[in-house]
């Protein structure tokens, strides 16, 4: 799903691909429970709380790869975040888009430099950014 192919980008917005995503991880917290969630992945009860109701800080990939970590669907968490980031560069590469066309292309008000350090893994990546950065990508990319 989070690297799955976005067919017919143009159809969608990035904010339907967001709410796909953040569908799937409250089917995780329903299916799991709340209290299993916060001890399987080390997030406190508040914030799995938090995230079950749509409030408080947005969801971070991290976040996110560890709730579907939980799942026999996904690999670890670990495996996830990474698996994000190559499919990030590698649609990138094949798109040939650069980190500027990137920081200009989604509705998020980062600069090149976080783009790049967020794609890179250096600084955190909420959900619905890498969702806008998705679905940018699969709109650009030509295969």
């Amino acid at each position: 799903m989070l690297t799955d192919t976005i067919s017919e980008p143009e159809s969608v917005s990035a904010d339907e691909v967001f709410a796909e995503y953040e569908a799937a991880l409250l089917a995780v917290i329903e299916a799991e429970g709340a209290d299993a969630v916060a001890d399987a992945t080390g997030l406190s009860p508040d914030r799995v709380a938090d995230i079950e109701a749509g409030e408080g800080d947005p969801v971070t990939t991290a976040e996110a790869a560890d709730l579907l970590a939980l799942t026999e669907d996904w690999p670890d968490a670990e495996t996830v975040r990474l698996e994000l980031q190559d499919h990030v560069m590698l649609q990138m590469s094949s798109a040939v888009v650069d980190v500027d066309s990137l920081a200009d292309g989604i509705e998020s008000a980062l600069d090149p430099k976080e783009v790049q350090q967020k794609v890179e893994g250096r600084q955190p990546m909420t959900l619905r950014e890498y969702a806008e950065i998705h679905h940018y990508l699969a709109v650009e990319n030509p295969w």
